[in-house]
């Protein structure tokens, strides 16, 4: 209720009209509202107060450039709270699997002890679109300490093999599960019926199923690669700008859209931007971000720029040297160098390079 209302106060916002109201003003305003509705006060003060504090974070990395305009939330859709000034006796351990939480107005609830409770002073409680409810204490973690060999891996990313490291390894994400027949079962469905909610919760599982098996996997391989690596260079790439879509508009229609649709589809699930993520969290100072520009071309051994070198998907053969590999890999290579390869064909250092690749890593065709 508090975060529609804020919305639509920064709504009526044009200008030339005086600023609409910050968080404190907000904070004032929710008091005498508490005041005037008792409806309103049956409710937690700490839980509206928190979702005009999120509000107001979110209208911030707005005008950052960050993340895209607040918008109105929906029932069924990113659903919870937040509740801070936690206390040391209000998360207690009842046995091996079970512990309970304190909710202000609430009282003591239960949850699944799945992993040691920290010693946090917030916590946040979400309803996802399964329709489970989940609960997240607020901490940082400690990083992942590198095994101080000195050990430096390149990562470079793609769709029919998610990673490729420098050394040969390779990682594969889940895949997600295929969900055609459950849509179309969806669209087919009266609006409002019991049928088609059941239908959208059943929908909603499965890909929250997937959801889970691809966040479990960008944990364990960060934390591996994290652990094994002093030093980690990865491509620089632009996830929001490489999924955009080609629809365009009704005066210039976009080309191929279904194509594009599918590239999409097929680069999200790879949950590059997870990974990435989560290894820049867990190995911080030591990951850097190397240009993506004509790795996928250029041979690693003679640095021949070839666009013809990459005979299939996997397969890459240098017509000038002669070497034969994984193109994942040899991508991986020219990244591991520290060589941002530019348009004339130059290459700009970005970084030390303390040891080349094994020439023993190198696949056959």
């Amino acid at each position: 209720m508090p975060w529609n209302l804020a919305v639509e106060q920064q709504a009526w916002w044009a200008p030339g009209r005086t600023s609409a109201p910050g968080f404190a003003a907000q904070c004032r305003q929710l008091s005498e509202a508490r005041a005037a509705n008792g409806w309103l006060a049956a409710g937690s003060v700490m839980v509206q107060q928190q979702a005009l504090r999120d509000f107001d974070r979110a209208m911030k990395n707005f005008f950052a450039g960050t993340h895209r305009k607040p918008g109105r939330r929906k029932r069924g859709r990113n659903e919870g709270f937040r509740i801070v000034a936690v206390k040391a006796g209000d998360v207690r351990r009842l046995n091996r699997r079970w512990g309970q939480v304190k909710v202000p107005k609430i009282g003591w609830v239960r949850f699944r002890w799945s992993r040691a409770v920290p010693d946090a002073k917030s916590y946040r409680i979400t309803l996802d679109r399964a329709g489970r409810w989940h609960v997240a204490f607020a901490a940082i973690p400690a990083p992942v300490p590198g095994p101080g060999t000195g050990e430096i891996a390149g990562i470079d990313r793609g769709v029919k093999l998610t990673l490729a490291l420098s050394d040969g390894t390779t990682y594969q994400a889940p895949r997600p599960m295929d969900v055609t027949r459950l849509q179309r079962r969806l669209a087919r469905r009266q609006r409002g019926s019991n049928r088609r909610q059941r239908a959208k919760l059943r929908l909603a599982r499965i890909r929250a199923r997937d959801g889970d098996r691809r966040k479990d996997w960008a944990e364990k391989a960060s934390t591996a690669i994290a652990s094994r690596y002093d030093l980690i260079r990865i491509e620089d790439l632009r996830i929001a700008d490489m999924t955009r879509s080609a629809a365009g508009t009704l005066d210039e229609p976009g080309t191929n859209v279904a194509a594009k649709a599918g590239l999409n589809r097929s680069i999200l699930a790879q949950g590059w931007g997870l990974f990435a993520r989560r290894l820049g969290d867990k190995a911080p100072g030591r990951v850097e971000k190397i240009s993506p520009a004509y790795t996928s071309q250029t041979c690693s051994q003679c640095k021949r720029r070839d666009r013809e070198a990459r005979e299939s998907q996997a397969v890459f053969r240098c017509r000038d040297c002669g070497y034969c590999g994984n193109a994942d890999v040899n991508a991986a290579r020219n990244i591991v160098a520290g060589h941002a390869v530019t348009a004339r064909g130059g290459d700009r250092v970005t970084g030390p390079v303390n040891r080349e690749p094994q020439d023993d890593l190198l696949l056959a065709s």
